[in-house]
């Protein structure tokens, strides 16, 4: 089974940590033109996290149940789950552009966007909202893939959107000088590349895929079945983003060099969750197919051996930050007050990977499992606990370490609560 685990997990792990890049890319472009530029990159790519992360129900849910329709061996659920979430994805997409100017005003007030670099996150989010439809088309592609056990696709997409981001971003904001309008659009041609090429690669299961009945898409009880998964998902998805939008909104507050130094931290947690992810990612596959065929003994062996291997690769990337996080530091800014500001809060930062690593696969368990309530409640009651730890520890030491220690508390607070909830009812959990 390790090498099963494997096979599912360094093609997600390639492609994750290449997702990063791209943001690393853009970062380090905004950072080298101003702290403004910085900032407002900051903030724009939170407010798409926050908005596309709020949707990720339609890889997770998509996933879950193709994985164990997949393990069944059966086709019609598989098919008619893949046509339900295209039809959702297109809707909401086309949701998210009708509104997409007050979403963004919505956004700036709540994040304490400052006037400073208000105009420059304007003109980013103006430009990326046009990417909806292609980002949700691509949750539903990704989440199929996995559910059938294939992970090359995935990455040949993920490895194509990033090439084609970097590369547009670099010549629009390097060449042509177009400055944040330049990352944006980068990121506009690549999303719509790499759904071209998923909808390819999705002809080469015309085969197994049974084709579109109205009546069999939208069947009451298999609706209720889908929404139910993919509701649960959301509030979840929604409470982990909300989570994330706090963290920035807290870091805006305390001003320009504050949430410069957040946007460069948090460089680190996404290296890591995307590699780690990938573990989660094979974890979503393989237990979401023992589950589905009811081979208990498999599926309990395919848990512990993912946590195992993120345990591992937790460990590295731990030892890569203690070692290395200084350096990673000066690629992101040359601006010696931020450094000054970002070294200090290091060391727990080399921790972060230890402290959170069971987060992500215990998500890529109860997604295999679809147990989907669970995954719920584990954010929601670990979301309060650390926006209450924040306020407490503000009130005695500097805002950047109580913001950032209560950051890291979160993922360690998830996996504490999720270990609990698996060990109480196991395969059984809902």
């Amino acid at each position: 089974m390790n090498k099963e685990i494997l096979r599912l997990a360094i093609p997600n792990i390639v492609s994750n940590i290449s997702i990063p890049l791209l943001s690393s890319v853009d970062t380090a472009l905004m950072g080298h033109i101003s702290p403004s530029h910085l900032a407002a990159l900051g903030i724009g790519g939170m407010i798409f996290m926050f908005l596309y992360s709020s949707f990720a129900f339609l890889r997770m849910g998509t996933t879950g149940m193709t994985a164990q329709a997949y393990g069944a061996s059966d086709f019609e659920t598989l098919s008619n789950t893949l046509y339900r979430a295209i039809f959702l994805a297109l809707a909401i997409s086309l949701l998210l552009l009708l509104l997409h100017r007050p979403l963004f005003l919505s956004a700036a007030y709540l994040m304490n966007i400052e006037s400073g670099y208000y105009e420059l996150a304007q003109r980013y989010f103006d430009i990326r909202i046009l990417t909806a439809p292609a980002v949700m088309i691509l949750y539903v592609m990704t989440g199929f893939f996995f559910g059938m056990q294939n992970s090359a696709y995935p990455l040949y997409i993920t490895l194509l959107l990033n090439i084609v981001n970097i590369v547009a971003s670099l010549f629009m904001v390097r060449v042509l000088a177009m400055g944040i309008e330049g990352a944006a659009w980068g990121t506009v041609i690549a999303q719509y590349s790499a759904m071209a090429t998923a909808l390819v690669l999705l002809g080469r299961y015309a085969k197994r895929l049974h084709g579109a009945r109205r009546g069999a898409i939208f069947a009451k009880s298999s609706l209720a079945h889908f929404f139910h998964i993919n509701r649960n998902i959301f509030i979840r998805t929604l409470a982990l983003t909300f989570s994330l939008a706090f963290f920035y909104a807290q870091a805006a507050k305390y001003g320009e060099e504050t949430l410069s130094v957040m946007v460069i931290l948090l460089q680190f947690m996404i290296w890591m969750s995307f590699a780690i992810d990938g573990f989660a990612n094979a974890a979503e596959s393989i237990t979401g197919r023992y589950f589905g065929a009811t081979e208990r003994e498999n599926f309990y062996k395919a848990v512990r051996l993912s946590m195992l291997w993120g345990a591992s690769l937790a460990l590295l990337f731990s030892l890569f930050y203690h070692f290395c996080g200084s350096f990673i530091v000066t690629i992101y800014t040359s601006d010696k007050a931020i450094i000054e500001s970002t070294t200090p809060l290091l060391p727990l930062t080399a921790l972060l990977p230890l402290l959170a690593f069971p987060a992500f696969i215990y998500d890529g368990i109860f997604i295999g499992m679809t147990a989907v309530k669970a995954m719920r409640d584990a954010v929601l009651l670990s979301m309060f606990l650390y926006m209450a730890l924040f306020y407490l520890l503000e009130s005695f030491m500097d805002a950047r370490y109580a913001l950032w220690i209560s950051f890291v508390s979160f993922f360690l607070f998830r996996g504490l609560v999720q270990n609990r909830l698996f060990r109480s009812r196991g395969i059984n959990l809902r």
